[in-house]
């Protein structure tokens, strides 16, 4: 996200290094921070445990101020009149201040249109990106992810944004968002993670599984493969086969886990395939994006290779990219630096 300096502008010298924004990713367990400069680079970052469920004391005795100000309080003292922005949980019903969702298409424009704001304690307004709401039958939500999706289309290319470009946020909570003109279009919700880890911690399952010192990729791939070609039943017609292979010896208690995962993510991609299908589309010859961790994301483009999608790449820095986006969108930093892309 940072520029060379044969590529900057004067005026754009003059500014690099210099604190312009500061940008929260604030979800339910993690609070992270970034300070760019007027150009889009990223000066510092910080970290902390304090999510919105794990307040350093009570929100409502100033918990949210107190989490606030021990991340980004030092940015603050040094440049009192820095913007700030905020994505993810914080924008919750049970967060800061609820950002209400957007509904689907969005636009980041619509993300703009629907920032909350919230007056901290020490006299600044924090800018609240809020969420989308994909409404229907059986509605769909996320908060946090837009502005990830939105930071990838920054390096993306018009053509493929335009046609239609599928993005894949591996996770406990897994989206998979269909982006069109610019806009989140539409989107699907796998709970994997969240599965896989009630199953092994929570279930019989668990009892027989051994964590190994490192990832089985062939077992990863039986469970994706098993998932694929024997499971039109469904998920709960084959995670038992976890169990049963190892008691038959066919798989050690140390590959079961890769195992267990495979067949989850297995189901999850068999799923987006019959959902894609519905839209004349599918995942064999595609090309697409992953955003999430690299190691996790590196697993998915194992699986996905299954379905015969060979061109998942993964994209860096969307959260940053993405607020970075936003703000210039929002008039907080200027539309002139909106430079936050790779060189």
């Amino acid at each position: 996200m940072t520029q060379t300096g044969s590529n900057l502008s004067m005026e754009q010298a003059q500014t690099a290094g210099l604190p312009a924004l500061i940008a929260l990713d604030w979800g339910t367990t993690s609070l992270r921070a970034y300070l760019f400069d007027a150009n889009g680079a990223v000066l510092e970052t910080r970290a902390s445990t304090a999510g919105i469920m794990n307040l350093p004391r009570p929100a409502a005795e100033g918990g949210f101020d107190a989490a606030f100000d021990a991340v980004v309080g030092a940015w603050l003292d040094s440049t009192p009149d820095l913007p700030v922005i905020a994505a993810g949980m914080v924008g919750s019903a049970q967060g800061w201040k609820e950002a209400p969702y957007v509904n689907a298409p969005a636009s980041a424009d619509a993300l703009v249109a629907g920032i909350v704001r919230v007056q901290t304690a020490r006299g600044v307004a924090l800018n609240i990106v809020p969420g989308v709401l994909q409404n229907g039958e059986l509605p769909n939500v996320m908060r946090g992810e837009e502005t990830q999706i939105f930071g990838a289309l920054a390096c993306a290319e018009p053509s493929a944004a335009g046609k239609g470009l599928l993005i894949g946020l591996p996770g406990t909570h897994a989206k998979w968002v269909m982006v069109r003109d610019a806009q989140i279009e539409r989107f699907d919700t796998f709970m994997t993670g969240e599965v896989f880890a009630a199953l092994s911690e929570h279930t019989i399952l668990g009892r027989t599984m051994v964590t190994p010192d490192r990832p089985d990729t062939e077992a990863f791939l039986r469970g994706v493969r098993v998932a694929r070609d024997k499971g039109r039943a469904g998920v709960l017609a084959t995670i038992f086969s976890t169990r049963t292979l190892g008691l038959t010896g066919q798989l050690a208690r140390e590959q079961q886990p890769d195992y267990l995962s495979g067949l989850l993510i297995g189901h999850e991609l068999s799923g987006l395939e019959a959902a894609l299908a519905q839209q004349q589309s599918t995942l064999a010859g595609g090309s697409l994006q992953l955003i999430g961790n690299e190691a996790l994301c590196e697993r998915y483009q194992l699986a996905l290779a299954q379905f015969g999608c060979h061109q998942a790449e993964l994209v860096k820095q969307a959260t940053e990219r993405g607020l970075w986006r936003i703000a210039a969108q929002a008039g907080l930093v200027s539309e002139a630096s909106d430079a936050a892309r790779a060189t």
